[in-house]
């Protein structure tokens, strides 16, 4: 949150726009990404300018390959995740599970898809090669989910409970927490380019917290410069060269910018009305944020955080969560309010397609994705 070589190539071929790369985030210094540096067992950076270089356009693992293409909805109101095809735009499943489903979100390994249910306590999987669910696992509270750079260890992010929930992500025994009391509303998360420091959001307390991820530690807490309580920090996605930390911040209608390293809040980048996802161009040159009360999608330098253009949803919107398609031509994202999923060409913000799907569409994810592996979310890959 400069690209060089093979991944501005692959990116051309796809027909995504490029630009120059530019200079670091607000002439920070990256956090530190060497392979003596970083979290035990995480694979390595291979391009510190760029720590999404391996999850270019169609750079897909094995297990990736193996995945049918398709789209997962899951709905908070409705309880249900559809599953579109993205070929036809047709919707080919319907599930009712119950509960309130929040994200679907891919496994470290990419070989799992989980629809987290924080209001019956459960991941149901899916297995992204038949794009049918599983018998549900018992997860604590998942209104989120994380998994730690080196695949180790599977977070919960029990929103409601104000704590972070370890498991291993195989048997799925619990292996501890981390109550963080002053993060109500612990939301989003992302990590440095070392892996050994997690960001996450605190959206009823207009701050973020700093979690030590190998120690299971809280080191801190960074109050935004106005702490917006009701509907404050959201999403949080790493610059490409780690310089910066971008924070969609939903009551402020932009972004807060943090140092790399998580110490500090540097700037402020106003974007629109309700700020929410962040999502990067395949060629991670450009960052999309989506603008949920707006309808809109702001679309920013990723290095520097410059805005280049704004896209308007035609006839309006509420574009929410959501992701890239793995060759980088389409954004595909949830109308929350809406009963709606949007496909936008990222080529230049044209509406492809309106579907009608069921009642709180949220965290929408396309897969497969390009990527050695998953963080979780959406689908957060490096």
């Amino acid at each position: 949150m400069a690209v060089v070589g093979l991944t501005v190539l692959v990116a051309a071929c796809s027909g995504e726009a490029t630009t120059p790369a530019p200079s670091p985030g607000a002439g920070t210094t990256p956090a530190p990404a060497a392979a003596s540096d970083a979290l035990p067992g995480m694979p390595p950076v291979t391009n510190a300018r760029n720590v999404y270089a391996d999850a270019g356009a169609n750079m897909l693992s094995d297990a990736a390959k193996a995945a049918k293409p398709l789209v997962y909805v899951p709905h908070t109101k409705s309880g249900e995740v559809r599953v579109i095809d993205p070929a036809t735009f047709a919707v080919v499943g319907t599930y009712r599970l119950g509960g309130e489903l929040q994200h679907v979100v891919p496994s470290w390994d990419m070989r799992t898809l989980y629809a987290t249910d924080d209001i019956l306590n459960k991941a149901v999987p899916f297995d992204p090669v038949t794009g049918k669910p599983g018998a549900p696992i018992p997860v604590q509270d998942p209104y989120n989910m994380y998994f730690t750079p080196d695949g180790s260890t599977a977070i919960s992010v029990a929103e409601a409970q104000k704590r972070l929930v370890f498991y291993d992500p195989h048997t799925w025994v619990q292996l501890g927490d981390l109550p963080t009391p002053d993060c109500a509303g612990i939301d989003h998360a992302d990590f440095t380019p070392d892996g050994r420091t997690a960001v996450f959001t605190c959206e009823f307390a207009g701050r973020v917290a700093v979690v030590d991820v190998a120690r299971r530690t809280l080191l801190r807490t960074i109050d935004m410069p106005t702490r917006n309580t009701r509907m404050g920090p959201q999403d949080i996605k790493l610059a490409p060269d780690g310089s910066v930390f971008y924070v969609a911040d939903h009551d402020q209608n932009g972004l807060w910018v943090l140092d790399g390293a998580a110490t500090r809040v540097l700037r402020e980048i106003p974007t629109g009305h309700g700020a929410h996802g962040l999502y990067l161009s395949r060629d991670a040159t450009r960052l999309f944020v989506t603008n949920r009360h707006e309808g809109s999608i702001s679309v920013l330098d990723a290095y520097t955080g410059a805005l280049i253009t704004t896209w308007h949803i035609p006839g309006g919107g509420s574009p929410d969560m959501g992701n890239v398609t793995a060759d980088g031509s389409q954004l595909w994202l949830s109308g929350r309010y809406d009963r709606e999923v949007y496909v936008l060409s990222t080529t230049d913000g044209s509406l492809i397609r309106k579907i009608d799907v069921g009642n709180g569409p949220h965290g929408l994810c396309v897969w497969p994705q390009p990527g050695r592996y998953s963080l979780g979310h959406t689908g957060i890959t490096r």
